[in-house]
């Protein structure tokens, strides 16, 4: 029965932001399909989806942080809406963007870890049964194009150009270095297509460069554009240029960090511009997210949020999540209902009358009349994580969270967002009907097709130990 309540409105909001689209266009266009001022036909909004890697909740401006300016971001938040309950759909690099390009829950199709070993996998990647976005809007009459981390296979038929994207640039793994001659972080080759290049130029600096180059060259046609930044993920490198920038900080390490969030403050800005300069604005939904919560390892802050990246705390799944269209979503508004990056391609296939999904069942909802106020109810009943051995529920303002070894934990997010004071022993209703709930979508999950190495189960354990501490 919910799957049923869930495809009925999946239903009802695609044609709703259909009909939006097109009341919208005929507003804009005469009726032979163009205004007089402007002879350009009708076309469908471009996609820009922008993803961070591993940025902390409080280091950006629009969430509070003052250390580290982020105008950009800042103007990106300001001129559109912000999701104060966004989240991914796991803690981890790998899963999530499973789950971002599909729109499915990863664990669905087995994807519920990074690739264990630490070396290239040929059976690591995203399953050939699955569709992507890309795909769908690629047969929809989109340019699609990738540009930075993909970490969804490395093997020649999970590469982006076999998922459904026309032109990539960037790296296949989880990491890379980010200056051509530093002697730490992983060096697997920067790929223009499927063929390795001499990048010379700080790596931030590079993807924010293909990232204006693809704009340039295709805004002439719809487009979807990936632009997916290792930023600010380890190993923490950077140029003179934006170290100088932050003299005053005296911890080598959160120097460093600093930079390199400027850097990608500064990259994200120059392809928001391109699209300002040729007057995509209006034609153009931009999502910005990070792929999970910041670690403690590169000073990045989750403030006031529990925990780390790794864990189903807060501060592994709640991340800086933006949506603008200008005309279209209303600007500097907030939304508090939790929403999920398992939404993005709902609402990018919405917005574009693409059919994601190739006839499998999508998990993710179209965003929009819930932001423009025409839908008032939440747009998910419940959402929900599992991360071997950890898991969580969200319904409404409470959350259910189990992690190793301990009994499931009760929170009141909207009273306690830092999750400190655990309700179960007084709800055990509540806990009753979370835990089946989550028991009943979990039975519909499949094994993991692969687990994370020793030394990233450790790693998880000792983050969960420290999330642990913080409610004892």
């Amino acid at each position: 029965m919910q799957r049923q309540i869930i495809a009925r409105r999946a239903f009802a909001y695609r044609s709703w932001s259909l009909a939006l689209l097109g009341a919208s266009l005929l507003v804009l266009l005469g009726a032979d399909g163009a205004s007089a001022a402007d002879p350009t036909p009708a076309r469908k909004p471009n996609i820009v989806i922008i993803v961070a890697d591993d940025l902390g909740y409080a280091d950006v401006g629009f969430h509070g942080g003052k250390e580290i300016p982020t105008p950009h971001l800042d103007k990106l938040a300001k001129a559109g809406t912000r999701f104060t309950s966004g989240y991914v759909s796991c803690p981890v690099c790998s899963p999530t963007r499973a789950g971002l390009v599909t729109g499915r829950y990863q664990q669905r199709f087995g994807h519920e870890f990074n690739p264990g070993g630490g070396g290239v996998r040929e059976d690591f990647g995203l399953p050939l049964t699955e569709s992507t976005l890309a795909s769908a809007l690629k047969e929809a009459g989109y340019t699609t194009g990738l540009v930075g981390k993909w970490h969804l296979g490395f093997a020649s038929q999970y590469h982006p150009l076999a998922r459904g994207y026309d032109e990539f640039f960037g790296f296949l793994g989880g990491a890379h270095r980010y200056l051509p001659e530093a002697p730490n972080g992983n060096n697997q080759p920067i790929l223009r297509g499927r063929e390795a290049v001499n990048e010379r130029e700080y790596l931030t600096d590079a993807i924010g460069r293909e990232a204006v180059a693809f704009i340039e060259r295709h805004h002439s046609q719809p487009f979807l554009l990936q632009i997916t930044f290792n930023a600010v993920h380890n190993p923490l490198q950077a140029p003179p240029k934006y170290l100088d920038r932050f003299k005053q900080i005296e911890d080598e390490k959160h120097r460093l960090y600093a930079a390199m969030l400027s850097a990608l403050d500064d990259n994200v800005g120059a392809a928001l511009a391109k699209l300002e300069e040729l007057k995509l604005d209006d034609r153009t939904l931009v999502f910005f997210i990070s792929d999970n919560g910041g670690p403690a390892a590169t000073t990045s802050s989750n403030k006031p949020l529990a925990a780390t990246k790794g864990t189903v705390w807060e501060g592994g799944i709640r991340i800086p999540f933006l949506l603008r269209w200008t005309g279209h979503v209303p600007a500097g508004a907030t939304y508090d209902n939790p929403v999920i990056s398992l939404d993005i391609p709902a609402t990018a296939a919405a917005a574009t009358g693409a059919k994601l999904g190739n006839g499998k069942p999508i998990d993710g909802i179209n965003l929009l009349p819930f932001v423009t106020g025409q839908a008032t109810d939440a747009p998910h009943e419940q959402l929900y994580w599992r991360f071997g051995p950890q898991w969580a529920i969200r319904q409404g303002q409470y959350k259910l969270l189990k992690t190793a070894g301990a009994p499931p934990k009760l929170f009141d997010l909207v009273a306690d967002i830092g999750e400190q004071k655990d309700l179960a022993a007084e709800s055990a209703e509540r806990v009753a009907a979370l835990q089946k709930s989550f028991d009943q979508w979990n039975a519909q999950l499949e094994e993991p097709r692969w687990r994370p190495a020793a030394q990233a189960q450790k790693k998880q354990a000792q983050r969960q130990k420290r999330a642990q501490r913080l409610t004892n």
